[in-house]
């Protein structure tokens, strides 16, 4: 096992001005499952094939422990990739695509063998081991492609996207394994996906990239509750965050009729600004006698919770429709109807998030 470094590390595509992966500087522990997200283009991707050997490192480094791997080839590295198609040879069965990575490297057969099969143990794989790829399952195929990874014992494992192929209920399961997988062989693991539910149940820390650049790197309920920037907010999270635009006041952020209370010391921080965006999750706004007035455009009842889709009344002259339209967890048997007014208090102001309109950034 080993620890990963990226250190300043940059790749710019032929004919592109921009770096897809600029400047990336991040330290993954020795055992810690490090998950990358952001939307699509945003660099993640790029960033793991850079650490496998399969895109250049323009500039700055890459390490694994104390290794300077940049202008290793994929081969000498000690890594193992699990691809999102499975990558499996279908001509070959289940024990022989799991071992063939062993073979070229001229394993003992003996050792190959045993290898594979505690391996498939593992897995739950030792049923399938004389199927052919075309027999089994999407998740079973999956599990096949981790095995020939595992097999190979590596210092890294670097996962793209593998469960973007399974259906809805076979990634939830699928990525539950993984967790419980890679916690029990404690191996080193970079994992990238597009999907922040994901990224959430999985990582030990996230990293967030948007345009090439690393927002924010850090556990999972950190980032939910004390994001740095607008943009980790509306990503991490679902639903997402409300961003809500409104004008400083002496005692907090006005929204419609109602001024949501801000800390004295929070509004020390915002000199200069005429507008906050104020970050409050769905679950802490509490249906109450006073507080924002917004009006119930959808609901949608989901047994025990009730999600209420709104706009923000006395609020048409606000041009971006993200600051006057918002989403609410309530209880089941709390919701209202649609086309009903309500009013709305933050729950619990601690968790309330103030950010500057003009840079983005949190100020508290």
């Amino acid at each position: 096992m080993a620890s990963v470094s990226f250190k300043g590390a940059s790749r710019i595509y032929p004919g592109s001005s921009n770096p897809a992966v600029d400047s990336l500087d991040l330290e993954i522990g020795d055992g810690e499952l490090m998950v990358l997200v952001g939307p699509s283009g945003c660099g993640k991707s790029t960033s793991l094939r850079m650490l496998a050997g399969l895109e250049e490192v323009d500039k700055g480094r890459v390490f694994i422990g104390e290794r300077d791997v940049t202008d290793l080839p994929p081969k000498d590295r000690d890594i193992a990739m699990v691809f999102q198609n499975y990558a499996l040879y279908p001509h070959m069965s289940v024990a022989d695509n799991m071992g063939f990575a062993l073979k070229l490297a001229k394993v003992p057969t003996a050792e190959r063998i045993a290898r594979v099969k505690a391996t498939a143990k593992l897995l739950g794989l030792e049923e399938y081991l004389d199927r052919k790829p075309k027999a089994l399952s999407g998740g079973q195929r999956q599990r096949v492609a981790m095995g020939r990874a595992i097999v190979r014992e590596p210092q890294v494992f670097l996962m793209d996207e593998p469960l973007s192929n399974l259906d809805a209920k076979l990634r939830v399961s699928t990525r539950t394994e993984i967790a419980k997988l890679q916690a029990r062989l404690g191996v080193t693991t970079v994992y990238v996906t597009h999907d922040q539910v994901e990224a959430m149940t999985l990582g030990d820390r996230v990293a967030v990239l948007k345009d090439g650049v690393l927002q924010q790197v850090d556990s999972p309920m950190e980032l939910y509750d004390h994001p740095v920037n607008l943009f980790v907010a509306g990503f991490i999270g679902s639903p997402a965050m409300n961003l809500l635009t409104g004008d400083v006041t002496d005692s907090g952020v006005q929204l419609g009729d109602y001024v949501v209370p801000v800390p004295r010391e929070v509004l020390a921080k915002a000199t200069g600004e005429s507008k906050l965006v104020l970050g409050v999750r769905p679950e802490n706004f509490i249906i109450a006698a006073t507080g924002i007035k917004v009006g119930i455009d959808v609901v949608e009842e989901l047994g025990a919770d009730a999600y209420l889709y709104g706009t923000l009344a006395d609020l048409a002259e606000v041009t971006k429709p993200s600051a006057t339209q918002l989403v609410v967890r309530v209880p089941g048997s709390d919701a209202p109807q649609r086309g009903n007014t309500v009013r709305l208090s933050i729950a619990d102001p601690t968790r309330l998030q103030v950010f500057s309109e003009t840079t983005g950034l949190s100020i508290g």
